[in-house]
């Protein structure tokens, strides 16, 4: 059940049964030549989505521009200051809580978004802390592409030409879901270059085309569909642990 598709009764009867929820949040933000924009929510909305049908348990809407400043340099890419970014995932948790909700699962489909989302949830349980009786809250997020199957099936498939940014394994799941829309020509060089940066504009001078370290010509809409399925799998088994947790 997608909660901005649900009425106010239908969360209130599921509330009835279920603290759970799952809250997806990815990034707008370039992802190379081939890559969409909206890569890292499409791919985090997708797998919220998928994992809540085969366990049965509300998405909450998908919070689609993250922390994105490196990538400001690129046109198209949003982004939100790590300050805001927590005041907004905070303000969710609190509205969530106040519902009944007591068990957030975070789908996270963007890497900047990591540190923020960790000091949100510590934040926003200093706060539930001070009050009494104190609301229940268990917290986690999950990095999509950093689960163990998933990256053993990503190196399966793509080799050392994963990399980090506009990789292969989240442009191919993103074609699954719109294949009218898949590129996979080749770009020059076709690994591209990996190394640290500093900031936007040095982001910018070391990645001209904005990848690090990846081919997404390797992706294909098909192989988008078995990492989907496989994410689906693996989250879907985390968390149903987690949701059932004492």
């Amino acid at each position: 059940m997608r909660l901005q598709l649900a009425t106010w009764p239908q969360v209130d009867a599921y509330l009835a049964g279920s603290d759970a929820v799952i809250l997806p949040i990815g990034s707008t933000e370039q992802h190379g030549p081939t890559g969409m924009i909206g890569t890292d929510s499409l791919c985090a909305e997708a797998i919220a989505i998928a994992v809540g049908d085969r366990l049965g348990v509300m998405v909450a809407p998908t919070l689609a521009v993250g922390m994105a400043q490196h990538h400001m340099r690129f046109a198209g890419s949003m982004t939100l200051r790590p300050s805001t970014l927590l005041a907004v995932m905070r303000d969710c948790l609190v509205s969530l809580v106040r519902h009944g909700f007591g068990r957030v699962l975070v789908v996270n489909g963007h890497g900047g978004n990591t540190a923020t989302l960790q000091a949100a949830f510590a934040e926003t349980h200093i706060e539930l802390d001070l009050l009494s009786p104190r609301p229940e809250l268990r917290t986690r997020v999950l990095n999509w592409w950093e689960l163990p199957k998933i990256d053993a099936l990503s190196a399966q498939l793509f080799g050392t030409s994963v990399g980090s940014h506009a990789t292969p394994p989240e442009v191919a799941l993103t074609w699954a879901l719109h294949p009218e829309l898949a590129d996979p020509r080749p770009l020059e060089p076709r690994v591209a270059p990996r190394s640290a940066f500093h900031g936007a504009d040095d982001f910018r001078r070391r990645f001209p085309d904005g990848r690090i370290g990846s081919d997404p010509s390797l992706a294909s809409p098909e192989l988008g569909r078995r990492l989907l399925a496989a994410t689906t799998e693996e989250i879907a088994a985390i968390a149903e642990v987690f949701f059932k947790a004492e």
